[in-house]
């Protein structure tokens, strides 16, 4: 199993560290400083940098780090970064294979949140960035509804005991929509009081698996029939599949 740290960042940013030997791999680094500090806490050598994609809160850490470790490698989409010769761009099915650390993590494009944002998975662990969240998905800014939710379906076809590393810390706030759409989903109750209790504690909730994730994630319960109900009653128009269920169910949640 992947050894893997917290890094809390920002207001309620996840910045994930694998950690292998003396070497480390960060994931969506927003900053560098709580990165360096870590690092050096633990005399690792940053060996990677993952990145799923180019909003800011993912990417400002990253020139710093590598003017600290110029020999660090940068595996993100092709939009993600401007004149970094550090960036290795990754496209579906890539594979990033570490031969000296016995590592090897599979790339998916998971368009939605933006269009060229992408997973990482491997060795029983996602790194998902803004696709999937616990309770939750991200917004839609330049990909489509359609395409988030074809992504999430993909997400969800992985073994249910994955561990699930997603950005954020937005538990709480997406479980308590959840309830709204299911408010009679036992798992989801039950859920959000194990939640509640970790924040009030100052814990991060994640990770999570995608077994709890479809068990309690809305936006990836489109075929259960109270969703479709929850969805059709916030709708003027008539829902005829599960992509249109989606994508109520998410412009709903912006309006919150």
């Amino acid at each position: 199993m992947l050894q893997v740290q917290t890094i809390p960042s920002r207001q309620d940013n996840y910045i994930w560290l694998i950690k292998q030997g003396n070497q480390a791999i960060v994931v969506d680094p927003g900053e560098s400083a709580p990165v360096i500090e870590r690092l050096r806490q633990q005399s690792l050598n940053l060996k990677a940098i993952f990145v799923t994609h180019h909003h800011h809160d993912h990417v400002d850490g990253v020139a710093e780090l590598l003017a600290l470790y110029p020999q660090c490698t940068v595996y993100g989409p092709q939009i993600t970064l401007t004149d970094v010769p550090q960036l290795q761009t990754m496209r579906d099915q890539d594979l990033i294979n570490f031969p000296d650390l016995d590592l090897t993590f599979t790339v998916w494009h998971t368009p939605g949140h933006t269009a060229e944002h992408i997973v990482f998975h491997g060795h029983g662990a996602l790194f998902c960035g803004d696709t999937l969240f616990s309770g939750g998905c991200g917004r839609l800014f330049s990909g489509t509804a359609e395409q988030m939710y074809h992504s999430l379906q993909r997400l969800a076809s992985l073994p249910e005991d994955t561990l699930v590393y997603p950005a954020h810390e937005y538990t709480y706030n997406n479980l308590s929509y959840c309830l709204q759409a299911e408010p009679d989903n036992v798992f989801t109750i039950k859920r959000i009081k194990e939640v509640s209790k970790l924040r009030q504690q100052r814990c991060p909730t994640l990770p999570s698996t995608i077994g709890i994730e479809k068990q309690s994630n809305v936006f990836l319960r489109t075929h259960m029939p109270s969703v479709a109900v929850f969805a059709q009653n916030s709708s003027e128009l008539y829902l005829e599949n599960e992509i249109q269920i989606f994508a109520i169910l998410r412009e709903k949640k912006n309006n919150l």
